[in-house]
């Protein structure tokens, strides 16, 4: 099998369902996206010429709720991975038991290479495309990859504009000041943390001094790494799409962070060793923390894993092949549907704050955020130790099970 992300996550539902209590023709259903929108965007550059851009929506079940999910601007951006994301945001949903259905849009660009002017235009015309079928009922998107708080600022402008009402529901990751939520900047890091807490608990081992690899430096990331950090944890090396760096002393996240805001880059930082890349995803370490794109932990680097357990941060980033065999070797990984749920979890809570125009603090966030995250692993572990499967199994099959439940009370397939 090609790393296509679609079929992976297809596959990862087959392989989940003979632990559910689903039938076989619910399993068909939650297999395929409801609906993908395909739309061009012809936009005026800075420079007068007109360049048309390919923009994607995937609305792949909305039977718990509304489709979320974000909006990633990325040249590799394409139909099966905004498919496949879709689904994996609708099973992530169900794993943390909150009232929405996945989806998931992205558009083919190389943002570095737009100005803001052009950056904004573009949001505003994929907007344009897809407003009928998006809104605080029906489709709610979020910041992803190379977007974030002021590209939601301007979505939710268009589409108030579009709809001639002041509308902050329909997206979440808004700025505090254009009602976005407090927490939200870090909630997708923070929820990781919570879980990453509890599974080191669950198999008795100390936070102090857990070695820990991130690839991927980028916002969850680095949250990650200074939120683990100022926990006891020992972050010995990163990476961003540029190189990686690696030192058994220790890394202090906060610096690097300043080292790479000056550079570019977390290479060549000082008291560290450059190593290429793909180098981090083999290190000996406790916790081994995949926060980029999909596919980076395939079946030709899986045998040469020494992590003690994979947190997933990224969405996808484990095939199939190397789940078969990181699990002969008996290395844990926490799935990418609850270990990254933080940041859903939270746009839902901006989400209610919205609708009631009723905003909450910073503390009760971080407790509601707390209180999902734990008791999310909890029903996972005991799931998983009962069935003696995997905790990705356990959370798929736990989702299915949910998801499978709202649609026989709806009686869509009746």
């Amino acid at each position: 099998m090609d790393n296509n992300p679609f079929l992976n996550a297809q596959q990862q539902i087959d392989d989940a369902a003979k632990y559910s209590d689903c039938d076989s023709e619910i399993i068909k259903v939650l297999k395929e996206p409801q609906r993908v929108i395909e739309v061009s965007i012809p936009i005026e550059m800075d420079n007068g010429k007109v360049e048309i851009f390919k923009g994607y929506r995937s609305q792949h079940n909305n039977y718990r709720g509304p489709y979320k999910g974000g909006i990633r601007y990325h040249p590799g951006v394409n139909v099966d991975e905004v498919k496949a994301l879709s689904a994996w945001m609708t099973f992530k949903c169900a794993t943390v038991d909150i009232p929405f259905g996945g989806g998931k849009g992205g558009v083919i660009v190389d943002p570095h290479k737009l100005s803001e002017h052009e950056l904004k235009h573009l949001t505003q015309g994929y907007i344009d495309k897809i407003f009928d079928l998006i809104g605080p009922e029906k489709d709610i998107p979020a910041p992803d990859v190379y977007t974030n708080a002021q590209t939601m600022a301007w979505i939710m402008d268009e589409y108030s504009h579009i709809a001639r009402v002041h509308s902050p529901a329909v997206v979440t990751g808004k700025p505090l000041e254009n009602e976005g939520s407090l927490g939200r900047d870090t909630a997708t890091a923070q929820g990781a943390a919570y879980v990453l807490y509890e599974y080191l608990q669950t198999v008795e081992k100390k936070l102090e001094n857990t070695s820990v690899a991130i690839q991927g430096f980028g916002n969850a990331g680095a949250h990650l790494a200074k939120i683990l950090y100022d926990s006891g944890f020992k972050i010995i090396a990163v990476s961003d799409s540029k190189g990686a760096i690696f030192s058994t002393d220790g890394l202090d996240p906060r610096a690097i962070e300043e080292h790479k805001e000056k550079t570019g880059s977390v290479k060549n930082f000082k008291g560290t060793k450059n190593i290429p890349a793909d180098d981090i995803l083999t290190l000996k370490v406790d916790v081994l923390v995949p926060a980029a794109l999909e596919n980076v932990i395939t079946n030709k680097n899986a045998t040469k894993i020494k992590a003690g357990c994979i947190l997933e941060v990224a969405n996808g980033p484990t095939t199939p092949e190397a789940d078969e065999i990181l699990e002969k070797k008996k290395i844990d990984i926490i799935p990418d549907i609850l270990a990254n749920a933080g940041g859903v979890t939270v746009s839902y809570f901006e989400w209610v704050q919205n609708l009631s125009r009723f905003y909450w603090s910073a503390e009760e966030v971080d407790s509601k955020l707390k209180s999902k995250m734990e008791s999310a692993f909890s029903d996972i572990h005991n799931f998983a130790k009962k069935k003696k499967i995997t905790y990705r199994q356990a959370a798929f099959a736990l989702a299915i099970n949910r998801i499978g439940k709202a649609v026989k009370n709806r009686g869509i397939l009746n």
